[in-house]
């Protein structure tokens, strides 16, 4: 069963803001090159994560992991995604979307930030 993730992020319209979203997704892909990754956005920029998720089940995703890469937990992260993601529930009924915490919630996260600020 192929799963796919989103990388989504805020959105920017400056285009040099997307490299390191692309950058996660380019590492995802050297660690595991079959994986289906595929980068989304809140708003600014294309491709929203309706789209995002159309277009990884199209690519054969049966299911689907969407990672936040969001710092904080703001209303964003509280409200906003999870009203999304049922959206996207709705219109792939038979497809399982996982909504996993932001990436600033988890501990290798916060202690790799702390690790680069102490080098």
């Amino acid at each position: 069963m192929k799963q796919g993730i989103v990388l989504l992020a805020h959105g920017s319209r400056d285009p040099l803001w997307r490299l390191p979203i692309a950058a996660v997704a380019d590492a995802i892909r050297a660690r595991d090159p079959e994986a289906l990754v595929c980068c989304a956005y809140l708003e600014l920029c294309p491709p929203d994560l309706p789209q995002a998720a159309t277009d990884l089940i199209a690519a054969g995703a049966c299911q689907i992991r969407v990672f936040p890469l969001f710092l904080g937990v703001g209303k964003h992260a509280r409200e906003d995604l999870p009203r999304l993601v049922e959206q996207v529930r709705a219109q792939h009924p038979g497809v399982p979307i996982e909504l996993l915490p932001t990436a600033g919630e988890h501990p290798q996260l916060t202690a790799l930030m702390a690790e680069i600020a102490l080098s």
